[in-house]
């Protein structure tokens, strides 16, 4: 590999053009399905619908979802939770708080630590609307176990229609110690339109068949799609795209991961690289962490978006792909071939476990967009993993 200049970000991190509230962005949309770009900034330009402060910049604005931003006081806690129906994040901090760290200017969340941080933005949803949110890629990659919790709710992650107030991450580093400040972005919020007859619980992804038909027209997978409730992907163990590497196991002692920072670390100083075996296996050791590739490229197309659940949860002791959401036009090449793997961060649980080249290790789970966004996967500034075969986060150079 050659190594590169590292690339300092800007302190604070993320500066960029704030979005106005005026022309097109007046309408959100009536069709059902997660809500492209351009709806979402029709939420942001409403005000009340999500609303932040300091206000929402362009660069935080995904194809399919909106990227968080932390705010400037990280509360240590004793143990995850979520406050129930009855209570709200505050409440149950007021009790489970241990420490107060102001994160303003910066400050380290150490590896094996539970922190909760109130997010930048707020939001007071109209009922039809719902959200949902997940890691960012980066943060999946450098092992931050990371999820949003929302006043009186009792499921991580989602956020119902009709939802009015703070949200909250929960964050818990867990391969590395980390560096954050008000402003760092770990997770993203997708938004789901809703119409009078579907509920919270409905089935929103695509059906095997309707899966089978649109590879038929254009391939989401490179070679045989494979289907189980969902599209199919298996672990990469063969060395063949990588000169025999076949992925990364993270130190287990290493130095402090600046989350806003681009390219300015040696991956050798956080990393041991793993090579391919005669027997094309490996042998996952219990509370390690991986960075895997799928054996299949895959693309989203325009209008869908997709994320990777396990396949069986009985099928094997570990854990597949933290950040799990693929936006639309991920892989997408102007040939038409899907161009990209899928990066899968891995974690195996209270015993070893074997994974062999070509096992099945999670699932795509394809769901429709209202429309198509104006701006694609790959098209944006900040699609830093378009095209990637086995990929580390953007932090690590060479």
């Amino acid at each position: 590999m050659t190594a590169r200049m590292p690339l300092r970000t800007l302190k604070p991190p993320h500066t960029g053009a704030f979005l106005e509230p005026t022309g097109p962005l007046a309408d959100f949309g009536a069709k059902t399905g997660l809500l492209p770009r351009q709806r979402i900034k029709a939420l942001i330009a409403h005000r009340k619908l999500v609303q932040a402060t300091p206000d929402i910049e362009e660069s935080q604005i995904q194809p399919a979802s909106i990227d968080l931003r932390l705010g400037s006081t990280a509360y240590r806690v004793r143990a995850s939770f979520l406050p129930g129906r009855e209570n709200t994040v505050e409440e149950k901090l007021s009790e489970l708080k241990d420490d107060e760290i102001s994160i303003e200017h910066g400050a380290v969340l150490e590896k094996g630590c539970v922190y909760v941080v109130e997010l930048l933005e707020h939001l007071n949803l109209p009922d039809s609307i719902s959200g949902l949110a997940n890691p960012k890629s980066s943060t999946g990659r450098l092992d931050i176990f990371t999820r949003l919790i929302a006043d009186r709710s009792d499921v991580f992650d989602s956020v119902h229609g009709k939802y009015e107030g703070k949200i909250y991450g929960e964050i818990s580093p867990c391969s590395f110690s980390i560096r954050v400040r008000k402003g760092s972005r770990l997770n993203q919020m997708r938004f789901r339109r809703r119409n009078s007859a579907q509920t919270e619980n409905t089935k929103f992804s695509l059906s095997d068949r309707e899966l089978e038909l649109r590879h038929q027209k254009q391939p989401l997978v490179d070679g045989d799609i494979k289907l189980r409730n969902g599209l199919v992907l298996s672990v990469d163990l063969s060395g063949s795209a990588n000169n025999d590497l076949i992925g990364y196991r993270a130190q287990r002692y290493s130095g402090v991961v600046d989350v806003d920072e681009i390219e300015k670390y040696d991956w050798r100083d956080f990393w041991e690289p793993m090579h391919v075996r005669p027997d094309r296996k490996l042998i996952l050791d219990p509370h390690q962490f991986y960075i895997l590739a799928s054996r299949e490229r895959v693309h989203i197309p325009p209008d869908l978006a997709a994320e990777m659940v396990p396949i069986d949860p009985m099928m094997g002791e570990f854990r597949v792909h933290y950040a799990g959401f693929f936006d639309p036009g991920f892989g997408f090449t102007e040939a038409g071939h899907p161009g990209a793997r899928a990066v899968l961060e891995v974690r195996s649980h209270e015993v070893p476990f074997v994974l062999e080249h070509g096992q099945a290790v999670g699932r795509l789970d394809y769901e429709p967009l209202a429309e198509a966004p104006d701006v694609l996967y790959g098209q944006g500034k900040t699609s830093n993993y378009q095209g990637q075969g086995l990929k580390l986060s953007k932090h690590f150079r060479g």
